[in-house]
């Protein structure tokens, strides 16, 4: 980026992305039934984007009922507790499991507190599919545009957005997003990865840590890297 407000552009179009690929990735969907006029997999990533975006558009809301809408939304179809473990990766195994429980809470928490927290700046951004891939059975990668209304540079590319999407027992979901070559849940894993080889695999450390950052988020502030 040549400046700081190509960089914050960036940031922003990074979390809105992560808005959209969370809803994406709490909506189920009977491979099956996904639209024929393109590959099922990229027809059920754009009708649920398509549905998530009319969530986030609704301005018959006050800023708070859409935030209470949106937290509603997430704990009713997202499991985080999964994504929870993915995160912590291996050092979930030497972990007392209420470290592990408390760890879970403190992610949950985190992950509310961040899409929560970019409501307000949503500008009508929303990702258009362009194409898809198998890497291997039920296991895809649909490729995608993030549209943005507000942008007026010319000759700009689109971010390109890449969705990992497992098709499980003739369900997707979506389970990992690459924002310009940077996976998102594999980043996350690999920054607590760093903080708890730094820190003696202390998990319940971490969950403090993971806390201070949702109350930061919460009170508008930036969330800081781990130690």
């Amino acid at each position: 980026m040549s400046s700081r407000s190509d960089g914050a552009r960036f940031q922003f179009k990074v979390a809105t992305t992560f808005v959209l690929m969370f809803i994406v990735g709490g909506l189920p969907l009977d491979a099956a039934r996904a639209n024929n006029s393109a590959a099922p997999v990229e027809a059920y990533v754009q009708e649920h984007v398509d549905a998530g975006v009319k969530i986030l558009q609704d301005k018959s809301r006050s800023e708070n009922e859409r935030h209470a809408k949106l937290r509603e939304f997430l704990l009713s179809l997202l499991d985080l507790k999964r994504i929870a473990f993915f995160t912590l990766g291996s050092w979930r195994r030497n972990t007392a499991q209420t470290d592990v429980d408390d760890f879970v809470g403190a992610f949950r928490e985190f992950a509310l507190a961040n899409y929560e927290s970019k409501i307000s700046d949503y500008g009508g951004q929303r990702l258009k599919v362009t194409g898809s891939r198998k890497n291997a059975d039920n296991d895809y990668v649909v490729t995608a545009n993030l549209v943005d209304p507000g942008e007026t540079n010319a000759g700009e590319l689109p971010l390109e957005v890449d969705l990992r999407v497992l098709d499980e027992n003739g369900k997707f979901v979506v389970v990992d997003a690459s924002v310009e070559g940077i996976w998102l849940a594999l980043t996350q894993r690999a920054d607590y990865s760093g903080f708890l080889s730094q820190h003696n695999g202390d998990v319940k450390a971490l969950a403090g840590l993971i806390r201070q950052r949702a109350a930061m988020l919460l009170a508008g502030g930036a969330a800081t890297k781990s130690n």
